[in-house]
């Protein structure tokens, strides 16, 4: 069963219309709305105040929360001014609402900088709320591979890794050179000092770091850059780059091969579409996902969540489609990037010259 709520309280005219319209979108489409769900639920309208964004407490992490604020005659960029707002309510998505003299924008955001907006307009409000259900219901529906299965079976012998993840390291500190991390645009301009304390936190991290690298060791695993890790600074084996030697399909679980000595960290959110790639494509012997852009590339419709299988699913079949599917560049709608090669170097020289910091938002 499809469930939604909402939390908050849409304190203006405008947010109680948009969430009565939002309602009635929902249930027309098949979902179910519940007051307090006694189960974890689904999705959630999370409506927060700009002067104390409360996060919304979830039962599970597969829980969706799209927070939704209000703000008027905005001065700067949006998403400079949107941003903070996302981090501190913890969300998934964020709905900003802009009221400017020349009319209403509602702008969404997510975590990895995705940015666009839809433009209200009175006459046209059914179709209003037609037009955002089709923006969200496919990311709120999706499928989240976020739990990790660690062994503790590595071979004493890669417990300092081997020549692969000596190479991946080198090309995390390739990305830092091509003014590729944290990010394409200078993050630390968008939060303050506390923020970015807060979102360090929150990815339990020490560097903020956005993509991710792999490179295949043999048939059935590869290794892979931590969750949230430093790519510019990737040293240990089971903490900043682990093994991937596993998926289980019934629990949705990665499995992870990590030494015998240490606490490990998580593998990045995307392993589970790195793993389908390589385990469809043998050839393939490196994939680097960025959050920048390169003319002429083919795109994802729909900016799925990262580590969700649709996201993955649907990268995987463009990869498929591709004339030389080993040497792939496909985009990730309102995100990045996702480069396939038979190794590292051979993707660095065909993107290094290419590559536009600034991913398109439509």
């Amino acid at each position: 069963m499809k469930q939604f709520t909402m939390n908050g309280t849409p304190d203006s005219p405008f947010l109680s219309r948009f969430a009565e319209g939002m309602k009635q979108q929902f249930l027309s489409e098949g979902y179910y709305y519940v007051e307090e769900p006694e189960d974890p639920v689904q999705m959630v309208f999370h409506f927060i105040r700009p002067e104390n964004p409360r996060p919304f407490r979830r039962k599970a992490q597969a829980t969706f929360v799209i927070s939704i604020i209000e703000a008027f005659h905005t001065s700067g960029p949006t998403l400079k001014e949107a941003y903070p707002y996302l981090i501190r309510s913890l969300s998934n998505h964020l709905i900003y609402i802009c009221h400017h003299r020349s009319g209403t924008d509602v702008c969404f955001l997510t975590p990895e900088q995705g940015f666009y907006k839809v433009s209200y307009q009175p006459e046209e409000e059914t179709s209003f709320y037609e037009r955002i259900f089709k923006r969200l219901e496919p990311l709120a529906s999706s499928q989240l591979v976020i739990d990790n299965e660690f062994y503790q079976d590595l071979p004493e012998s890669l417990w300092d890794g081997d020549e692969t993840a000596a190479k991946l390291s080198l090309a995390g500190q390739r990305l830092d050179r091509m003014n590729l991390l944290p990010a394409p645009f200078p993050i630390q301009d968008y939060l303050n000092p506390r923020d970015m304390r807060h979102l360090k936190k929150l990815y339990g991290i020490g560097g903020l770091s956005y993509g991710n690298l792999s490179s295949r060791k043999d048939q059935n695993s590869f290794w892979m850059s931590a969750s949230g890790a430093d790519k510019a600074n990737l040293k240990k084996i089971g903490q900043d780059i682990l093994l991937v030697k596993g998926y289980e399909a019934n629990s949705k679980a990665i499995q992870l091969s990590v030494p015998a000595n240490l606490i490990p960290n998580r593998v990045s959110v995307d392993a589970i579409e790195h793993w389908m790639i390589y385990a469809e494509h043998p050839d393939i012997g490196a994939i680097i996902h960025i959050h920048a852009w390169m003319d002429g590339v083919k795109a994802t419709e729909i900016n799925y969540p990262c580590g969700t299988i649709e996201l993955a699913k649907t990268v995987s079949e463009l990869i498929k489609q591709e004339a030389e599917p080993a040497r792939a560049v496909i985009g990730l709608k309102n995100h990045g990037l996702t480069i396939t090669g038979p190794d590292l170097e051979d993707i660095f020289e065909r993107i290094e010259e290419r590559v536009i910091p600034q991913v398109p938002m439509s």
